[in-house]
């Protein structure tokens, strides 16, 4: 998530994204914020068709990270794999960039995607779950076989280093500061093969996925989380909320993802049995995330919505924060 204080300044003027768009052909007078969370995220029209713009501060998001990133959207596209495309600008770019007092903004335009969200609260149907969990392992598959054009994606590795920055400025976080380190200590401890470990969506929830309900497949979108990781990570990360659930309805619907992913990829019962420990390093990542988004985000000029989404990031801090202490016992 970018910090609260870069997503104020976006939110009071459009003039940032006015200017990345005036890159790309689009119908005047229909670009609309659309969401930010790790990005900014606006929607507009392009001879009556819906598109979307992705821009963020280079402080949050390199131009060789996102270089990394539609590579690799783009080899899936190549091999048949359902996710939306980057659009080439006017000048035959899938990245423009706009410099503004606060640093550089890099702008992407990707294609709408094809078929509808499906709702996590809906009733699922087994096929449709087993389908979620087949589109993964495809993605992996794929993945054990991609080699990058440009630098290489961050890793795992890199996502440590950015955690233990973060707790560098919280010294008094004691329980995510010992979560650190036995996470750390983890994962330096497994093994790496070609099927077990890539690079993965990390983000491969149902809100990142558009079912197509005439062919039952899903296209994917928002890639910008995708970093080198176990294969395992990725399934954890699709099944967070389901994990956390110890709901019957919750069981069978891991259960189901896991037989899809298993009619394409091998999953064996070791790495299942990892889940809880990847749940961990999640549940950690997602802390230094929200600290980091907080950081000098306290002013009396705060507008009210920004006080209010500042104190729900306040109460899920402090809810992962009561995990880690669970985790020690």
């Amino acid at each position: 998530m970018m910090e609260l204080s870069t997503m104020k300044a976006g939110f009071s003027s459009l003039e940032v994204a006015e200017n990345l768009l005036k890159h790309w052909e689009h119908d005047e007078g229909t670009l609309r914020f659309w969401r930010a969370s790790s990005n900014f995220v606006c929607a507009f029209e392009r001879k009556g068709i819906r598109f979307f713009l992705r821009f963020s501060l280079e402080k949050g998001n390199t131009l060789e990270q996102i270089k990394a990133e539609l590579d690799f959207m783009e080899y899936l596209k190549g091999n048949s794999f359902s996710c939306v495309s980057p659009v080439p600008s006017l000048h035959n770019n899938f990245i423009e960039t706009v410099e503004t007092s606060d640093g550089a903004y890099f702008g992407v335009v990707f294609s709408p995607a094809n078929g509808t969200q499906l709702d996590e609260e809906e009733n699922l149907l087994d096929s449709q779950i087993e389908q979620w969990g087949r589109s993964l392992a495809t993605l992996h598959n794929l993945s054990m076989n991609y080699e990058p054009k440009y630098k290489k994606r961050r890793s795992w590795q890199d996502t440590l280093l950015f955690i233990k920055s973060v707790l560098d400025h919280h010294p008094l976080e004691n329980e995510a500061i010992e979560e650190y380190h036995t996470i750390s200590h983890w994962l330096h401890s497994l093994l790496v093969s070609k099927n077990t470990y890539g690079l993965v969506h990390y983000d491969f929830q149902l809100d990142n996925l558009f079912y197509d309900a005439k062919d039952a497949t899903f296209e994917i979108i928002d890639f910008d989380d995708s970093m080198y990781h176990w294969f395992a990570q990725d399934v954890v990360t699709a099944l967070t909320d389901e994990l956390e659930n110890e709901q019957p309805t919750s069981k069978m619907r891991i259960q189901a993802f896991i037989k899809g992913y298993r009619s394409a990829k091998e999953l064996n019962e070791e790495s299942v049995n990892l889940f809880p420990m990847f749940l961990r390093f999640s549940k950690l990542y997602q802390f230094a995330r929200l600290l980091r988004s907080m950081e000098n985000s306290t002013s009396e000029n705060n507008p009210a919505w920004l006080g209010s989404l500042r104190g729900k990031l306040i109460r899920k801090v402090d809810e992962i924060r009561k995990s880690f202490r669970q985790s020690e016992v």
